[in-house]
């Protein structure tokens, strides 16, 4: 529409208050809505003349979802798209498509979003403490009632899970019994192989026994638990066997890192779209867009520091965020930022593997001794990739001076 200008008294400016008002309507044979209503003043120039910003009403569909986040830390999804409309209107309670009278001085953003939401996701924030390397955080957040059964098993698997992550794999082989559902056996398993390279085996065959059993062999958490394991046995074939068809945001997360690992960035790509498709804003999904970022490089690596950068705003920092950025830093070559980061992070968690494995990096850009943190790293972590290849460029070396001499 054309601006027109008008010379007019000045006038003191409107004042409208962001007021978010709520009413539910029925509208016949379609599900209620609750209108969102937010004023938007228009600022009005003092002197002679005063612009006047005349708008046709502009309607269009946006389809994503609602998060509500309430006082009892719940947080809400709607389980429908929903719309968004953006349109001037004189009165507030005739905000409707149909029924409207453009006002100049007058705005609203209408939001119209279904009354039929989904229950409260009551595992949000301890998905999330998990996922970003919380892990006292989630197993602290764990006492949540009013679960379904299917939600408590999650639960469970994920309080174990952080508690594997912590170290502490005796605790999880203890409480879990045989009695326990199959994600939480698929748990034990996991906490049975890290606990030490003497129950390694042990911890394959009884989960290859679990896999071949057809009443509960496509079990979620057993697969993931399998594409770990096999993961850090560095059988990505088969690791893929049990998580190729995905079915989780984990599960396609994981394929994210095999195939990264695999040097397959364009199949990790492929599986980043199916987790945008599912669920763009989803932790997981941007945690995997930054992992995806840093594998492909270039001017991608800026895009992933952003996202790790988001992280440390919304969440307490963790190692994992921490060393995110610091691997960004160092891509960039921002060395000395790069090592303030993991010592932030050391200083948190003075055994973190992939901590140590980057300060050992880290330190040769910077002209360090890498000694310290070389050392700590073969105590606390002995299979540690860098360990291992460390240790074979070592027995290469010894080989090819004992053939010269």
């Amino acid at each position: 529409m054309k601006k027109r200008n008008r010379n007019r008294t000045s006038r003191p400016q409107k004042e409208y208050s962001s007021k978010a008002i709520f009413k539910q309507r029925n509208y016949g044979d379609n599900p209620p809505y609750f209108p969102l209503f937010f004023d938007l003043s228009f600022i009005h120039r003092q002197g002679e003349k005063e612009e006047e910003n005349h708008r046709s009403i502009i309607s269009y569909s946006l389809h994503f979802s609602i998060y509500i986040h309430n006082e009892e830390n719940s947080t809400y999804k709607s389980k429908s798209p929903c719309s968004l409309l953006f349109s001037p209107f004189s009165e507030p309670d005739r905000a409707r498509p149909d029924q409207t009278r453009p006002d100049p001085n007058f705005s609203l953003l209408v939001l119209y979003f279904p009354t039929t939401m989904a229950t409260p996701d009551l595992l949000f924030g301890l998905r999330n403490n998990f996922y970003l390397g919380a892990y006292q955080a989630a197993i602290n957040s764990g006492e949540i009632s009013n679960l379904s059964a299917e939600d408590a098993v999650e639960r469970d698997s994920l309080v174990y899970r952080s508690y594997i992550a912590l170290g502490s794999y005796q605790l999880v082989i203890n409480e879990i019994d045989s009695s326990a559902p199959t994600a939480l056996q698929a748990v034990k398993l996991l906490a049975l192989y890290l606990s030490g390279p003497q129950d390694k085996e042990s911890a394959i065959t009884s989960l290859k026994e679990l896999l071949g059993d057809a009443a509960i062999g496509s079990n979620p958490t057993l697969r993931l638990i399998a594409g770990i394991i096999f993961t850090h046995e560095q059988d990505y074939n088969e690791a893929l066997k049990h998580t190729h068809s995905g079915g989780t945001m984990e599960l396609h997360a994981l394929n994210v890192q095999i195939y990264i690992k695999m040097n397959r960035s364009d199949h990790a790509e492929k599986q980043l779209k199916i987790m945008q498709q599912a669920d763009e804003d989803h932790a997981l999904t941007q945690l995997a867009n930054a992992w995806v970022d840093l594998a492909v490089g270039g001017s991608k690596i800026q895009e992933a520091y952003l996202i790790f950068q988001d992280f440390s705003e919304k969440y307490p920092m963790t190692c994992l965020v921490l060393n995110g950025k610091a691997l960004c830093c160092m891509h960039m070559g921002n060395f000395d930022e790069a090592e303030s980061l993991l010592i932030e992070a050391l200083n948190k968690d003075a055994k973190d593997s992939e901590t140590l494995a980057n300060l050992v990096v880290c330190s040769l850009h910077v002209g360090k001794s890498s000694a310290r943190f070389l050392n700590q790293l073969k105590l606390s972590h002995p299979d540690h990739l860098l360990v291992k290849r460390m240790a074979s460029a070592e027995e290469s070396f010894e080989r090819a001076i004992q053939s010269i001499a």
